[in-house]
């Protein structure tokens, strides 16, 4: 149920803005996105796991901040990652 450090590292490289990047909007965005996907699927699984799904919801929400400040200050890297981790129904 969670990431591990070849996955983590992996999203960080295929996201990084430069050489020791590992907390730009992009790289959260990537790590969020897996971790939300991860959790999804426990989340099939276990139904009446209440404390999951408020970790769920709040992790959902600081993707979603992290998205807005995107495309509010950068309209090109906002598209730019919105299509490459396919997110366009949020």
């Amino acid at each position: 149920m969670t990431l591990t450090k070849e996955l983590k590292s992996k999203l960080i490289s295929d996201f990084k803005l430069h050489e020791k990047d590992t907390g730009s909007p992009e790289v959260q965005i990537s790590i969020l996105t897996e971790r939300i996907k991860l959790l999804t699927e426990h989340l099939k699984v276990h139904k009446k796991d209440k404390h999951s799904r408020r970790g769920l919801i709040k992790m959902i929400n600081e993707r979603r901040r992290h998205l807005n400040y995107l495309f509010e200050h950068h309209k090109d890297r906002y598209k730019k990652i919105v299509e490459k981790l396919n997110l366009r129904g949020i």
